[in-house]
Formats: structure tokens, C-alpha cells, sequence
């Protein structure tokens, strides 16, 4: 380790010379002001478990430039010396930065503070001058894009280290809370595990009482989950309506219509039903649908789009129940505005309801919400339940749009495998789906989704 003392006007200086002696790698240990500016200890091949407690720094350094350990450097007594001492040269790290205090580590401390104080810094920098008169190296008449060139270098290095700090605060936030509330963390392993978003999983672990046992509060925490999930009764299937099922391609629309079909002609029969595909881009769509009809014995209709579709329904006024099957279009399709602006404009009797795979990724669900928003739905049906590993993103989506869910679809047979949606079912299918997969949830990850709100958590 090789350790060096600068002074220099500024900070801004100071950092210059230390990325000039000792390269992008150098550590700052700590700062100070002196009279005509500051002065900054800084190091590389810097190892915090290595470092001394106390004396002076070894390694050829002049006792002059040894550095010496502040009071919050000190040892501590007890489990989490180490924690305290590694905490000690980023606080240092971000007084340089910001000018502000840092905070003595101890236990009720907010390590999110130090974070905040560094974006603060990089937002002044990035606001700063171009150049400061006696920058060394940049005269008045150095050129503009000189000036802004080591602005963005020194930005750039900012930004990096307050990605270092960040990382680090969040693990020293993330071990605390693991100490002081072992409870807490579990229940959010768990609900990690179960592929819940980490920003629903905290809010629903800060929510619960904090003196429970870890059984008890984890059933706590699923039926918390399953009140959030809005359940739409069984309407279509008693009193009918006229019903458009729209979803990206693949998700299980025709399947599903069919299965909707096929109850429908269980409980009243094939009148008063009639089936409707505005499917012109698949291959084959519209003839599966007249088959459906033929084998019911039911009215199938082809048409070429949405935009024929209001006249085809003021047609089938009469019919108490029509199911319309429309194309499947991605979230990003260009064309997929204008046809859902076209379906919703069809008739003032016609609701929508979204199709949703399960087996999609949370992403890819949360992306589709947002690009089938235009149909303006008012319910969900969840397909493909038998080939998803987890639940979790589907039901973060729901939670979070507040969409009621009104079947779940788990298979291909018609028109057994459809059940109505029932909130409390759909979380235990999610917990053994998680513990049938084997998943688990490192320190890693967990320290990425908890570490900044950890200490709102304890």
C-alpha cells in the first residue's frame, strides 16, 4: 500500500493530482482544510481488511506522511469492529467530495445519507465552471474543449466513485439490518424467492409487526399479498356481454376463447352465443375459429380488423354473449395504437380483457401492460400457468395496476383447464411453483434490492 499526502487550493486540484501520481485506482483516506486550501491522504492497492488499526502506516511512508486514525477510525469493542473501520474511509471519501461532515458510523445510522451527498457533489461538479483560474495545465487562454474534456473526466470518476460507494453503503446497510432485525430479512429472502418486486416485498415487510414469529409472519405477509390482488366475479359466464380478448401473439387467446365457448354451451347451450375473429395476420386463425363454431354449433364471423367491427356487432345485437378474438400484436408494433384505438371506438357494449402468459418474464409483463393500456381493459386472464418456473413478476404487475384477474388458465384441454380467478390459489401456486424450482436468494442479491432501504426496514 503506498500512501501520499497533497495539498493543493481545491479539491478539484487535489483529485487531479492524485489521478496524475497515483491513477484511477488511488483511495482517498481522508481530508482536511488548511490554510490556503486542502489537504488530501489518498492510497493505492488500498485493502480495508488489511489496514492497521492504529500507529502509523507502514510501507516506506515518511512518518510525516503516515496516516493517522481518527477516533471514528478506532477499534470498537465487540462483533462489528470491522464494519466500522471499512465504513470509515468512504465517509471520509464523500467529506472530500461534498464538504460536508461525515457521519460517525454507529448504530442508528442512515447509511443512504452518504449516497445522497455524493449525487450531490456530481451534480454541483457537473455545474461547476469549465475552468478555475490556476488549474495546472489550463491557462485563460487554454482551449473550450480542453476544459470540457476534464470536466467529463472528472465527472466520469465521480460517477464512478459514488457507484463504489453506493455498492458499499449498501452492503454495511444490508449486514446491519441482517443483525438488528433478522426477521425482516428472512421474510425478505423469501419473498425474494417467490420472485416478488423488491419494491413490494419492503413495503409489504415494513407493514407487518415486527414481534412475530417467522412462520406466523410469513403467512401474514402472502395473505397480505393475495388482498392486494383484485378478483373479478364470474360475469361473463352467467350474464354474458361482449368481450374482446387482446394479448401479444402466443399468449393463449384463441385457446382461451374456445374454453369460454365451450362452458358457455355446457351451462345454456349454443344459443344466444356467437364467436368473432378480427385475426387477418396469423396463418390459419380464423379457420381454427370456424371450427370452434362448427364443433359447438355456434356462428363464427371472420373480418379483416377492428375497424369492421362495430357494424358486425350492431348485427349480433341479440346474442347475450359474443367472444372476439383478435390479432396478436407486440407492445412495440407499430400498427398496434391505431388497432386498439379502432377496438375501442367499435361499441359502447364491448369490454376488453388483457391476455397475460405467465410464463413471460416480469419485464416482458410489465411492458405489455403499458403497451395494451390504450385498449383501456378491464380485466386479465392469466394463461400458460402449467409452463411458468415463477409467479412472481405476474403478480407484482397485477398488485401494481390494480387490473382485476378473472381466470387462470393452466393447460391446453377445453374447457377443463379454466378456473375462475381466486387471489389465495394463485399465491399457493406461486410458493410451490418457487420451492418445486429449488430457487434461492443469495447475500448478493439481496444486498442490491434491500441495501438502500434497509435502514427503513429496521
Amino acid at each position: 500500500m503506498k500512501i501520499k499526502h497533497y495539498r493543493a487550493p481545491d479539491m478539484r486540484q487535489a483529485l487531479r493530482q492524485i489521478r496524475e501520481v497515483q491513477g484511477p485506482d488511488a483511495v482517498i483516506l481522508s481530508s482536511r482544510k488548511i490554510p490556503g486550501g486542502v489537504e488530501v491522504v489518498a492510497a493505492v492497492d488500498y485493502d480495508f481488511e488489511d489496514a492497521p488499526a492504529g500507529g502509523h502506516a507502514t510501507g516506506g511512508v515518511q512518518p510525516s506522511d503516515a496516516v493517522r486514525p481518527t477516533p471514528d477510525e478506532a477499534p470498537r469493542a465487540g462483533a462489528g469492529a470491522s464494519l466500522f473501520q471499512a465504513a470509515a474511509a468512504p465517509a471520509r471519501a464523500a467529506e472530500a467530495l461534498t464538504g460536508a461532515p461525515a457521519m460517525a458510523p454507529g448504530e442508528d445510522e442512515d447509511f443512504a445519507v452518504l449516497a445522497r451527498r455524493m449525487m450531490s457533489a456530481e451534480a454541483r461538479v457537473a455545474g461547476a465552471p469549465a475552468h478555475e483560474p490556476g488549474l495546472p495545465g489550463m491557462s485563460g487562454d487554454a482551449p473550450a474543449h480542453g476544459a470540457q474534456a476534464a470536466d467529463s473526466v472528472l465527472g466520469e470518476e465521480l460517477r464512478t466513485l459514488r457507484r463504489m460507494l453506493e455498492t458499499q453503503l449498501a452492503t454495511l446497510a444490508w449486514n446491519d439490518l441482517t443483525r438488528r432485525a433478522p426477521l425482516q430479512t428472512e421474510l425478505l429472502r423469501q419473498l425474494t424467492v417467490l420472485g416478488l418486486a423488491h419494491d413490494l416485498a419492503a413495503e409489504l415487510v415494513a407493514q407487518l409487526p415486527s414481534r412475530l414469529e417467522l412462520a406466523e409472519a410469513h403467512r401474514l405477509a402472502l395473505g397480505a399479498i393475495a388482498q392486494r390482488i383484485a378478483v373479478m366475479p364470474e360475469r361473463w359466464l352467467d350474464a354474458g356481454g361482449v368481450v374482446a380478448l387482446v394479448g401479444p401473439t402466443g399468449v393463449g387467446k384463441t385457446t382461451l376463447m374456445a374454453k369460454l365457448a365451450a362452458r358457455w354451451v355446457m351451462r345454456h347451450g349454443p344459443r344466444q352465443l356467437a364467436l368473432v375473429s378480427t385475426d387477418a395476420v396469423r396463418i390459419g386463425a380464423q379457420e381454427q375459429v370456424h371450427t370452434f363454431g362448427r364443433l359447438l354449433g355456434v356462428p363464427a364471423y371472420a373480418i379483416e380488423g377492428a375497424s369492421e367491427l362495430g357494424g358486425l356487432l350492431d348485427h349480433l345485437g341479440d346474442r347475450r354473449l359474443v367472444l372476439v378474438d383478435t390479432a396478436g400484436l407486440g407492445p412495440r408494433d407499430a400498427g398496434l395504437a391505431a388497432e386498439l384505438a379502432a377496438l375501442a371506438a367499435a361499441s359502447p357494449r364491448l369490454e376488453t380483457a388483457l391476455v397475460l402468459s405467465a410464463s413471460m418474464q416480469a419485464g416482458v409483463i410489465e411492458q405489455t401492460l403499458e403497451g395494451f393500456a390504450g385498449a383501456r381493459p378491464t380485466s386479465c386472464v392469466l394463461t400458460k400457468l402449467d409452463e411458468a418456473v415463477s409467479l412472481g413478476g405476474a403478480i407484482s404487475a397485477l398488485i401494481r395496476t390494480k387490473l382485476p384477474l378473472a381466470y387462470l388458465s393452466d393447460g391446453q384441454r377445453v374447457p377443463e383447464d379454466l378456473s375462475p380467478a381466486r387471489a389465495h390459489q394463485l399465491i399457493a401456486r406461486a410458493v410451490e411453483l418457487a420451492r418445486k424450482s429449488g430457487a434461492a436468494a443469495d447475500e448478493d442479491l439481496l444486498t442490491r434490492r434491500f441495501g438502500a432501504v434497509a435502514h427503513a426496514l429496521a
